[in-house]
């Protein structure tokens, strides 16, 4: 839920505030610069600590951090305060899912399940409690924030074996394994792939607020069902495809339909209900390219799995950190629906990464399917 909550209120603040659009986005910038390079040392450090420490000390940071955004009274301090929430949701989401299941006492099917669902339901609400609580105050959602972390720190104390880590903790990973792990081909094409492919997840995700035109609550609802449409085909349609095509055909056939998503999102930026359904059918197709990425990334190499997680994840939230200031000056410079044209363009070209480098992404075509627990893990940071 904390993940949807702030989007609502970007035009709040940038008004409030007295702050540009594109100071408002790298709200954004500074976030997931922060998540995505700590990405890198995630596995580094829950393999020394221990998943349960890494949790709390991920969720603490994030309490503390949207804590302070909430009382902050500039755009400036808000933007310092999200990089260290950055620092925190890199260290819980590189090892919430494994955690779960790890302690999970009905079996892992079970719990992916039961994990799944609560994913969808709550990036589903995310954004409709964020319009109404920033419908009271653009400090709302921050607090909002803070004490629905704050019940997930409570209920890791509480609920979580102390002995959890003893059984589950893995091999200690090297500090310079994720980095080598980029020289490996297929792995750096998923990444430049994943890269540009969130230069268009996050023009339509962060930018979208401000053409749209709507309050808290309008925008809350939006983003409300782009979390549905994103949560029912990442569940449910994106295995259903796979089972029938090559991972690499759902990618190269899927990127192209997101990018003419964006085309039209561009061509009728000043018409508010075509731009709403462009949102709820990119949330559609965004759904299956997260699922299908992140389960291609494990079975691109023989690497322990949090190792490629980390070196996939850093490299891809750097083209989510560009995308949303780089929308608003694009606006600014250009027109309302430039934005758009450009995370098009974007998708195109990770689109031809995939089909001229093909036969560098063989492996994931053939094989057992991955196992969803790290799959599913990397995943998550695709809709912060």
């Amino acid at each position: 839920m904390g993940i949807g909550l702030v989007d609502p209120i970007l035009p709040s603040i940038a008004a409030d505030l007295n702050a540009t659009p594109t100071e408002t986005e790298l709200l954004f910038t500074s976030y997931l610069l922060v998540t995505g390079a700590m990405m890198f040392f995630t596995s580094w450090v829950s393999s020394r600590i221990g998943a349960r420490w890494t949790l709390l000390v991920g969720l603490a940071l994030i309490v503390v951090f949207a804590t302070l955004a909430g009382f902050s009274g500039s755009v400036e301090a808000i933007i310092g305060f999200r990089a260290g929430w950055g620092l925190g949701n890199a260290l819980f989401i590189s090892t919430a899912l494994a955690t779960i299941v790890g302690a999970a006492s009905g079996g892992s099917g079970a719990a992916i399940i039961l994990y799944e669902a609560a994913l969808g339901v709550g990036i589903a609400i995310g954004p409709l409690l964020g319009g109404l609580l920033g419908n009271v105050s653009w400090r709302g959602p921050f607090f909002g924030t803070a004490a629905l972390m704050a019940i997930g720190l409570i209920a890791i104390l509480v609920l979580l074996p102390k002995d959890a880590d003893a059984a589950h903790r893995p091999a200690p990973a090297k500090l310079s394994a994720p980095f080598r792990a980029l020289a490996i081909p297929a792995l750096a094409v998923l990444a430049v792939v994943a890269l540009l492919y969130n230069i268009g997840f996050f023009v339509l995700l962060a930018y979208t607020p401000f053409p749209l035109g709507f309050d808290a609550i309008g925008l809350g609802l939006t983003f409300c069902a782009w979390g549905i449409s994103l949560a029912v085909t990442s569940v449910w349609v994106a295995p259903i495809l796979t089972a029938r095509m090559r991972r690499t055909t759902v990618l190269a056939t899927v990127l192209p339909l997101l990018a003419l998503d964006l085309v039209f999102a561009g061509v009728f930026v000043a018409n508010p209900a075509v731009l709403v359904a462009c949102v709820i059918v990119g949330g559609l197709l965004l759904g299956i390219m997260n699922t299908v990425l992140t389960e291609s990334v494990m079975e691109a190499t023989e690497l322990p799995r949090s190792v490629a997680s980390s070196a996939y994840s850093g490299v891809r939230f750097l083209g989510a950190a560009v995308a949303p200031p780089l929308a608003t000056l694009l606006a600014e410079v250009g027109s309302a629906g430039l934005p758009y044209l450009v995370g098009a363009v974007s998708l195109v070209l990770s689109a031809l990464v995939v089909v001229v480098f093909r036969t560098r992404l063989g492996r994931i075509d053939g094989g057992a399917p991955p196992d969803v627990v790290e799959a599913e893990a990397i995943g998550l940071g695709d809709a912060a």
